[in-house]
């Protein structure tokens, strides 16, 4: 695994992907540890986040070995678009966590609402990566420890520079049309029409963003309109 700038932005970009799809992670850890003692609450979140990025990175290499399934690449470009989508739209998630009585109890918590909820950021991963699993561990080693102790500081950023979350969907996007374009039955196509090897990001970051903007554009007067 060598190292130049070119390495450099790709670890960058998986770091940034998912710091983006990060926030509902430090949502379950606060929920699944806010009924311990201080003690051992920073206890639950040291060894539950520690064992859900090594869980994490072992999800996300089988996710990397399934891209290999014809038509999978392209299946899951369409659904990281919708990801983006859902990212952009400012489309809230619901989260039913119990908090754990105990360290054990908690620690479990993490791990298993980490996994379930965490098949975006796999995905989104995975196709960044474009199969390098070093790169994947080094982003979620990097990410995780800033997504845990600066969740409070990245939310904050997020909602009061709305830039950043349609620049976190505008790489969602680009990542989606790197997947498509590396779908090998779709090989043929772009072979016999480069030009659409170059329109496909651009056209689908730009989609994104004028859907997204338009969406919540119509929702802010919605709520304006009931007030």
């Amino acid at each position: 695994m060598s190292f130049d700038f070119n390495t450099l932005l790709f670890i960058i970009k998986i770091i940034f992907i998912d710091i983006i799809l990060g926030g509902d992670n430090a949502v379950v850890i606060a929920l699944a540890c806010r009924r311990l003692g201080e003690r051992q609450r920073n206890q639950a979140i040291f060894l539950g986040t520690g064992l859900a990025v090594v869980v994490r990175i072992a999800l996300t290499a089988m996710v990397v070995s399934l891209l290999n399934i014809p038509f999978l690449l392209l299946a899951g470009g369409l659904f990281l678009i919708m990801i983006a989508l859902r990212l952009m739209t400012n489309k809230e998630e619901e989260h039913h966590i119990r908090a754990g009585s105990s360290l054990l109890a908690a620690v479990r918590t993490i791990v298993l609402a980490d996994v379930v909820m965490g098949f975006d950021n796999m995905l989104a991963i995975a196709g960044a990566s474009k199969g390098h699993i070093g790169y994947i561990a080094i982003g979620l080693i990097v990410s995780v420890p800033i997504i845990v102790w600066g969740s409070k500081l990245i939310l904050i950023a997020m909602e009061h520079f709305p830039l950043l979350i349609y620049l976190g969907g505008g790489v969602l996007g680009y990542t989606a049309s790197e997947m498509i374009l590396d779908e090998p039955k779709l090989h043929g196509f772009f072979n016999a029409y480069p030009q659409c090897s170059y329109l496909l990001p651009v056209l689908l970051i730009t989609a994104l963003l004028m859907v997204s903007w338009l969406t919540n554009v119509f929702s802010s007067r919605q709520v304006t309109d009931k007030s």
